[in-house]
């Protein structure tokens, strides 16, 4: 249904820095160069691209919208959350079981360097 997913960024080096941890985390790598203005974690089904709105206006996040990562399984879950904070994002939610999502789900929510909340989540065996 997607081809991407695109968030803004006030400053490019601190988002590389959370994102390439945090998604790291999950096995995702940044394709472009290290000083390219903007950052691409492609994926099967869609890229997630990270870089200055178009408008040269600052970035700013907003609420009720978050982007979710799929993650293999309850550790990765767990090793994006504490990649991220320790990569200069906050927390959003701590890992753990998420009753009112479908299935047995599992997940963790953080926000970006620019505020912007992601989040993981994989389903646990029943």
């Amino acid at each position: 249904m997607f081809t991407h997913m695109f968030v803004g960024s006030n400053d490019i080096d601190k988002s590389r820095t959370f994102y390439d941890a945090a998604l790291g985390a999950l096995g995702h790598a940044n394709v472009m160069p290290g000083d390219a203005p903007r950052l691409v974690y492609p994926a099967q089904g869609g890229s997630f691209i990270v870089g200055a709105p178009a408008d040269g206006q600052p970035a700013t996040q907003y609420n009720g919208f978050t982007v979710g990562f799929a993650a293999a399984d309850s550790a990765a879950v767990d090793a994006f959350h504490a990649a991220g904070l320790a990569a200069g994002g906050t927390d959003e939610g701590a890992p753990g079981h998420r009753p009112a999502a479908p299935g047995n789900a599992y997940g963790a929510y953080l926000r970006d360097p620019d505020g912007h909340k992601v989040c993981a989540f994989c389903q646990l065996p029943e």
